[in-house]
């Protein structure tokens, strides 16, 4: 009983030490769109140049993630994650002393990009294995790190760059990465398919040979299941509008409404990702009990979030106040945290155990190479035109088309992908 005990609150810790590092892997994203303008002026850059930098750094991560994935169900995935936490805190580190668009381009998207993307799969899987009658619960509560990192990042990075300037932004963020990932080092521990808790990188399954996974492998299972396949459009979808929102809208607000670096980065991200705070718990509750009765709820919530979240994207255009702006941000944000809150369950609900690293990342590589093109093509947009609002009812409907498709493809495919991977583990 007392072993019990010690496990079931060992996975709390767990979900701890995911929680910051994911807080860290997102607010160092947000640290290069927080300070965007700085950068651009300081180095004589165009927006379709700094778009450029986004753009090829989501290219790196798209490259480099199914590499995370596959190594996340071939080795430890509490080394891949810890090893990825200090990589791209070090890339985020030297990014401080980048005096040039090709050193921002090895630095910010090829070293950061690519050290991120390792993380991602490995995150995922592990705290999965450990919650699996809480996994809902847990991965909503790990998705607030997302909101609480962007949120922070934006604040403090603008703060540091008014005072001290763009690069020590760069310098505390990676500095306090590295300072994480060693802690992760010493308590992290893996957790095989056994429900055995292992404590080094060389502890193997007892299967040996079904943790022998192909680079392919979540390439096929991802394309040849409907449900799957829906997922990973809606949430390239999903990418494509985060990455570009989140990549000019500080900008938007420097330039159209006279915000301070400081003021934009918590005000771009602040309304937002509160109400996203609220709107994943919501879900992440509502989705569990939706589920008892079908899986497939899981994903109609996901369809609403986008449906409804384009109306507020919609909103955004037409130049509207700065007070209507913030509720379009709110509710947008409170919206898209529908999505967020049943991504990986539903994923994980329609493939085998044994390759939700290698699926996660498949469908991270198809949504970031498709949301990389966002800050270029925004950008250029917003060179041509002067301004970014027209460009939010566009985005407006790329969700609301995918929304749509995914209430089609919940009701008609779901149920009979989930028991095909029930039937399939059984035989096993």
């Amino acid at each position: 009983m007392k072993k019990f005990r010690q496990g079931n609150m060992y996975k709390w810790e767990v979900l701890l030490l995911l929680w910051m590092a994911y807080l860290l892997n997102q607010g160092d994203r947000q640290v290069f769109n927080t300070v965007l303008p700085a950068i651009r002026d300081s180095l004589n850059l165009t927006d379709t140049s700094i778009g450029l930098i986004a753009t090829i750094f989501n290219l790196a991560f798209a490259v480099a993630v199914p590499i995370g994935g596959w190594m996340g169900d071939r080795f430890s995935r509490k080394w891949v994650t810890t090893f990825s936490v200090l990589f791209f805190s070090v890339a985020t580190m030297f990014t401080g002393l980048a005096g040039s668009f090709a050193m921002l381009i090895l630095l910010r998207s090829i070293a950061t990009g690519g050290g991120e993307a390792l993380f991602g799969p490995s995150n995922y899987s592990l705290l999965a294995q450990y919650h699996t009658d809480t996994r809902a619960r847990a991965m909503s509560i790990h998705q607030t790190a997302y909101y609480v990192g962007v949120i922070l990042a934006g604040w403090i990075a603008g703060h540091i760059a008014d005072r001290l300037g763009w690069q020590y932004s760069f310098y505390i963020f990676g500095a306090t990465g590295i300072v994480w990932g060693i802690l992760m080092a010493i308590r992290l521990k893996d957790k095989d398919g056994t429900g055995i808790i292992r404590t080094g990188s060389t502890a193997k399954n007892p299967d040996e040979e079904e943790r022998k996974v192909g680079i392919l492998d979540g390439f096929k299972a991802v394309f040849t299941t409907p449900t799957a396949l829906m997922l990973t459009i809606g949430f390239s979808g999903l990418i494509f509008v985060i990455t570009g929102f989140m990549t000019w809208v500080p900008a938007y607000l420097q330039e159209e409404f006279c915000q301070t670096q400081a003021e934009a980065g918590f005000n771009s991200m602040f309304w937002t990702y509160v109400a996203a705070f609220a709107g994943v718990l919501i879900a992440g509750s509502l989705s569990d009990r939706l589920a008892l009765k079908a899986g497939r709820y899981r994903m109609y919530l996901q369809a609403t979030g986008l449906v409804c979240g384009a109306v507020f994207l919609t909103f955004m255009g037409g130049n509207p106040s700065l007070a209507i702006l913030y509720i379009c941000f709110a509710g947008w944000g409170f919206f898209r945290a529908f999505f967020d809150a049943n991504t990986y369950p539903v994923l994980y609900d329609v493939t085998p155990e044994r390759l939700h690293a290698s699926c996660a990342s498949v469908m991270g590589m198809t949504g970031f190479a498709v949301g990389a093109l966002a800050p270029l093509i925004l950008g250029a947009i917003k060179q041509s035109m002067g301004s970014l609002s027209s460009t939010f009812p566009i985005l407006a409907i790329i969700w609301a088309v995918c929304g749509v498709l995914m209430f089609a493809v919940a009701g008609i495919f779901y149920k009979r992908d989930h028991e095909k991977i029930l039937q399939t583990e059984n035989n096993r």
